[in-house]
């Protein structure tokens, strides 16, 4: 049985506990606030889900070598502008994804209830 998870909503709850919209992350200053996205993210990329063949393979290629320890890509990830770029990659990629849709959805629901 192929698994189904990460799905959309996977990634979507991640950058939601970081404020959604991580668009301009690549712009974000070089430190490290968001190395534990990263660290969550690559995981996600690294497990076979419909979701994930989804997106482009150089991503979920960079997420296997970081996590097996490659060299060359654990050194140009340790850069935060670099981990910061990828994340702002996948992001635009997850909201192209369906995530704009689901989130649109979200906040409407949010706005009836209210």
């Amino acid at each position: 049985m192929f698994p189904t998870k990460p799905d959309l909503q996977d990634y979507l709850q991640l950058f939601h506990q970081y404020g959604g919209d991580l668009t301009g992350l690549y712009r974000a200053p070089d430190d490290d606030r968001y190395a534990l996205l990263f660290e969550q993210v690559a995981r996600l990329l690294v497990r076979p889900s419909p979701f994930n063949l989804r997106l482009p393979e150089p991503l979920r290629m960079a997420a296997r070598r970081y996590r097996d320890g490659r060299r060359p890509t654990v050194a140009r990830l340790r850069e935060p502008a670099n981990r910061n770029f990828m994340l702002s990659e996948l992001h635009d990629l997850v909201m192209l994804k369906g995530g704009l849709a689901a989130t649109r959805a979200r906040k409407a629901d949010d706005t009836e209830m209210a």
